[in-house]
């Protein structure tokens, strides 16, 4: 691992809960007004959205737009969905910036502190650069760099995300290494030449829904970023 230096990071899921602080902002901010709905599943909801809208955008159906343009219309289908179209204008700008207000796993700002020692540290995400620069505020992360979709005009898992990152950082892509708790991201960041290391994250969509080891071939596992920390010799 002596080539690697700069460690690129998935965001959601990975470093961050957002099944449970979506579901925590949805439940409150909509009880508030007096709306009853699920949390947890609005959030599994919003998220089943995710994918599909990026899509658009890596067809090239959809010009490139922000993950929070994105995840705002993602919010009107799904509010339809759950019978709330009549949700006000303020609460649904409320609830889109929701993601800007996730809480990390508590592993995370520890960590990040522990491997920033040895490494370059950014993140490699499909959120924008405001929502990246909100969570790291909001839990304490210090990046070298703020590198991701925004920067590459289109979304991961287009090789051009994981190129565009270890470039800003004048790295050649086997001497980044992307951390992600999604075997998926990790199997498009190994085939555009980056290195790789798998977080265990099992409550990722809900108790005991998330993925526990790699179903790809990953340079690295391990259950969190201080156990990474351990593995990469980060004292």
């Amino acid at each position: 691992m002596d080539e690697v230096k700069v460690l690129l990071f998935d965001v959601f899921g990975t470093l961050v809960d957002w099944h449970g602080s979506i579901a925590r902002e949805v439940h409150g901010q909509l009880a508030a007004r007096g709306f009853a709905v699920d949390g947890a599943a609005f959030a599994n909801a919003w998220r089943e959205q995710y994918q599909p809208a990026m899509e658009e955008v890596r067809s090239g159906r959809l010009p490139f737009s922000k993950l929070d343009v994105l995840h705002r219309r993602n919010l009107d289908v799904v509010l339809k969905a759950f019978g709330l179209d009549h949700v006000d204008e303020a609460a649904r700008q409320q609830l889109n910036f929701a993601w800007h207000r996730l809480d990390a796993w508590p592993d995370v700002t520890p960590g990040l502190a522990r491997l920033r020692l040895k490494y370059r540290l950014a993140p490699c995400s499909n959120g924008n650069i405001s929502l990246m620069a909100d969570l790291a505020r909001r839990n304490d992360w210090h990046w070298d760099a703020i590198t991701g979709a925004e920067l590459a005009r289109d979304y991961k898992p287009k090789a051009v995300v994981y190129q565009c990152a270890a470039d800003a950082f004048d790295c050649a892509p086997g001497e980044a290494m992307m951390v992600a708790a999604h075997s998926s991201d990790l199997a498009a960041a190994a085939a555009a030449g980056l290195r790789t290391a798998f977080i265990a994250r099992p409550d990722e969509h809900g108790p005991g829904i998330g993925e526990t080891s790699a179903s790809v071939p990953v340079d690295v596992s391990a259950n969190g970023l201080m156990a990474l920390a351990d593995l990469l010799g980060c004292r």
